[in-house]
């Protein structure tokens, strides 16, 4: 796991729920995934038939048809500190991938982070917290190909004791995470923690 990837948490953990703050909505905070979501324990955690990883090619958008996302993909890199760029904050309908790691369908963990709200409502990944194991995943490649992917467990895991080796740690297949903020929400600090999508690649098309 290297220090990138880590330093890279940091970012994604800060998000301040503004639009929330602003107008005082209760109504619309995101789900939060159920216990029954969450990964197995023991040597049973990371099953599940898995495809051949892709040869590595950068993406270029995400589909999960369960919760009805659609979005292109940027390329996100880290700043001068070290942590990662996260997509602008007036995109709502927009995700992005880090590059300094494995792209989606290649061996190892590919990493996609998206907003789950900004001052205007709730963003591209308000819904993560609904996905259910199974739920299919879908990135097009700049490849031509289609990598599909099949989601293992949803959890949420606060952002002051957050499992890098678990979300991040690479277990030799093909391997997507999608992060955004949850984990409940303070007005003085924001949300208190990441809602973490865990899948592994089962198939490709063109």
């Amino acid at each position: 796991m290297s220090d990138k990837v880590t330093a890279w948490c940091v970012a994604v953990a800060v998000c301040t729920g503004l639009w929330l703050v602003r107008d005082g909505s209760r109504d619309h905070t995101p789900p939060a995934p159920s216990a029954a979501q969450a990964l197995a324990s023991g040597p049973h955690a990371w099953s599940g038939v898995s495809a051949d990883p892709l040869p590595a090619s950068p993406p270029h958008r995400l589909r999960i048809p369960y919760i009805d996302v659609d979005t292109p993909l940027m390329g996100l890199g880290l700043d001068r500190d070290g942590a990662l760029e996260v997509p602008p904050a007036d995109r709502r309908d927009l995700a992005g991938w880090y590059r300094g790691g494995a792209a989606p369908g290649a061996l190892g963990t590919a990493v996609v982070a998206g907003h789950v709200d900004n001052a205007r409502g709730p963003a591209v990944f308000h819904g993560l917290g609904v996905l259910r194991k199974g739920n299919r995943i879908e990135v097009s490649r700049a490849d031509g190909t289609t990598a599909v992917f099949a989601v293992d467990a949803v959890e949420v895991h606060p952002a002051d004791d957050f499992p890098d080796a678990r979300v991040y740690g690479s277990r030799g297949r093909a391997e997507l995470r999608l992060i955004t903020c949850g984990g409940g929400f303070s007005r003085k600090t924001g949300y208190r923690g990441n809602v973490v999508a865990y899948a592994h690649l089962i198939g490709s098309r063109r």
